[in-house]
């Protein structure tokens, strides 16, 4: 890979992140504060995402990289995306504000794929090539959330329009990124999309506990990507988005040690740490305040990266290891659909009733009372694991090497 096709790939995974980084975290405390939505309907807003993950698979693997080239289907999706955010962030009623944003979200999350395929194109060796330049996405988020907490937008429609302007600008920056044609067979099937070829993999115990306790933990954790910010702004916390990014400082370097961690641990005990961290960010979120005790909030952001590292990374590991070659990609595309798409979207409605049910008659909310929900949630689920999930050595070897390469 030349130095100009790095650089390029690399402001892609910047850009890609930032844009993203802009506009979701920060949108509840809008939502809320500023155009007075309900708890239930800042929910299902960051819920737009989850939904949109459980459908882009029809568009990615059916359309997209079968029949376009992924540069130009990259540039007209976020095109479109900066325009439709653009408008979304104009609107002050929750009706049409949903369906303009879940427009949006259909147009963007599928170029999350698109551009890992994309990067993947460009590589000889993208075990040891992809991490240096996915990062750059991490760093992207990071800038987004610095900028905007720093400008103090978090309580404005600026996020959303600045991730429209950086949007358009990525739009037009893919049609300058190395040509990639369709490389996939035109026929494709349903269950080949949904990663249906995968089910027979549920037939083995630990693989079903795996995807169902998956299943369950998505459900608390999103209580903390819609209202983290909410919560914090409430509260006073000066710079909210700002000190959010901790959180995905953290993940970097979590990242570079998780080969130590996974040869300590094995993938197991590293699943039930990641399962473990979520209860514990939360349970500091509900005793912390913005007084002596806030060094409580900082810990609970500064866990993201093992939340994330050691539950979502360690997870798409493990199934990478479980997975016969030829259904690998399958099995991914199931987890991912069961995640990010069905357990994220179950618990962006559930986090928003919460909210709404601990609602002060004064203004404001129980968030003491709001927290330990999802940390009990966690924990019971990470209880349920502990007893019945089982991991072999050989998966634990297999993911020291693959968490090395990456």
């Amino acid at each position: 890979m030349s130095l100009s096709v790095r650089i390029k790939l690399s402001l892609l995974m910047f850009l890609q992140y930032f844009v993203w980084g802009a506009w979701s975290v920060t949108m509840g405390t809008w939502l809320g504060q500023t155009l007075g939505f309900s708890g239930e309907q800042i929910g299902l807003a960051a819920g737009t995402t989850a939904l949109a993950a459980m459908i882009s698979p029809f568009f990615v693997g059916m359309i997209a990289d079968r029949f376009l080239a992924t540069e130009k289907i990259l540039a007209a999706l976020h095109l479109i995306g900066g325009l439709i955010l653009f408008f979304g962030s104009t609107m002050s009623a929750f009706g049409p504000f949903y369906a303009v944003l879940l427009g949006y979200a259909l147009c963007y999350m599928p170029t999350l794929a698109l551009s890992n395929s994309l990067s993947f194109h460009q590589m000889r060796d993208p075990a040891r090539e992809f991490p240096s330049i996915r990062v750059l996405g991490t760093i992207g988020w990071i800038v987004a959330g610095l900028l905007v907490g720093t400008l103090g937008l978090e309580a404005t429609a600026m996020p959303m329009r600045l991730a429209a302007g950086a949007s358009v600008l990525l739009g037009l920056f893919c049609f300058a990124l190395p040509h990639t044609p369709p490389t996939r067979s035109r026929r494709a099937s349903m269950a080949g999309v949904l990663g249906l070829d995968a089910l027979s993999l549920l037939r083995e115990r630990s693989f079903a506990i795996f995807v169902l306790g998956s299943f369950l933990i998505c459900i608390p954790l999103q209580f903390y990507y819609a209202f983290a910010n909410p919560f914090l702004n409430e509260i006073q916390v000066v710079n909210a988005a700002g000190k959010m990014t901790l959180g995905q400082m953290s993940e970097i370097g979590f990242m570079l040690v998780m080969p130590l961690f996974f040869r300590k641990l094995g993938v197991k005990n590293m699943l039930l740490v990641g399962m473990a961290a979520w209860t514990a960010r939360y349970l500091l979120f509900a005793y912390g305040d913005n007084g002596p005790l806030v060094w409580m909030l900082y810990a609970g952001i500064l866990l993201h990266g093992i939340c994330y590292d050691f539950f979502f990374v360690t997870g798409q590991i493990y199934v990478d290891q479980k997975a016969p070659p030829d259904v690998r990609a399958a099995a991914q595309g199931l987890i991912a659909f069961v995640t990010l798409g069905l357990g994220m979207f179950i618990g962006s409605w559930v986090s928003g009733r919460i909210v709404d049910a601990f609602a002060l008659p004064g203004g404001g909310h129980a968030w003491e009372r709001i927290w330990i929900v999802p940390a009990a949630s966690a924990g019971a689920v990470l209880v349920l694991f502990a007893l019945f999930f089982r991991a072999d050595e050989r998966e634990s070897e297999a993911g020291v090497r693959m968490a090395a390469r990456t």
